[in-house]
């Protein structure tokens, strides 16, 4: 257990120092979302008001949670994708054939990820008064358990899809693919109500609505009512930690088939 969490630890710090080096990648990881947030909700904010935002409220405050899970989204892209740069250096499958289990690899990028996804998720929490969203302690710390599930299913399927594709290129078609079409179907950008019928379902299925809906109960934990027909914040929690559970194991047992040839 020691060695395992030694291993863990060298392999956050590596993510950490890269972090210090390549700060540009994690400055367009908070930049984007961000700029997402003003024109798109400026542009969209008297068009319509969404369910789930308090009275008053608008498009702005509806969709500052999705911006934020898409904050998380993106680092974690930024971050995974150092995978498949490790992997043409030569750096992973050096240490494959080190003594490090498989999990403890993934366990260790994973972390560097979700701890990079928090830090900035942190400094975009600190907008939500911007937003129309009042920030309390319960709410805080709850915001963070959401987006540090979040952050850690996110990168954990990076890692997943990094192990898998030879190229930066094709890793990034394959995130827009997959990621993008999850975060648009999460609630994070329109409510699953009044969504055509099959469009709801997919969203209902998609695991990602759950870590949206943890998010938002979270923020308007003090006032619930704002919230409209989410699922209920213990449900919620229980599937985004199950989905970054299945995406851990899922990046684990692929790292382990590498291994094995």
């Amino acid at each position: 257990m020691k060695e395992a969490a030694l291993q863990c630890g060298t392999l956050w710090l590596r993510e950490m120092k890269r972090f210090v080096r390549q700060r540009s990648r994690v400055v367009g990881a908070f930049m984007q979302p961000l700029v997402f947030w003003l024109l798109l909700g400026a542009g969209l904010k008297a068009s319509f008001r969404p369910e789930g935002t308090a009275p008053g409220g608008g498009f702005v405050e509806y969709f500052y949670p999705g911006v934020l899970i898409l904050v998380l989204l993106f680092t974690a892209i930024f971050s995974t994708i150092a995978t498949v740069e490790d992997r043409h250096a030569g750096f992973l499958q050096g240490v494959l054939v080190s003594p490090i289990r498989p999990a403890a690899l993934v366990m260790g990028q994973a972390l560097g990820g979700t701890t990079l996804g928090l830090m900035e998720g942190l400094i975009f929490l600190a907008l939500a008064p911007l937003a129309g969203i009042p920030l309390g302690i319960a709410a805080i710390a709850a915001s963070v358990a959401a987006m540090a599930l979040v952050a850690f299913a996110l990168t954990s399927l990076g890692l997943l899809i990094a192990w898998r594709i030879e190229s930066t290129q094709g890793f990034h078609t394959i995130m827009n693919l997959i990621l993008m079409p999850l975060w648009m179907l999460s609630g994070a950008f329109f409510p699953a109500k009044g969504a055509p019928f099959w469009l709801g379902w997919a969203m209902r299925v998609n695991p990602l609505t759950y870590g949206v809906a943890a998010l938002r109960r979270s923020l308007y934990r003090a006032h619930p009512a704002f919230t409209g027909h989410l699922p209920a914040m213990g449900p919620s929690f229980a599937i985004s930690l199950g989905f970054a559970l299945v995406s851990f194991a899922a990046a684990a047992a692929i790292v382990r088939r590498s291994n094995a040839f």
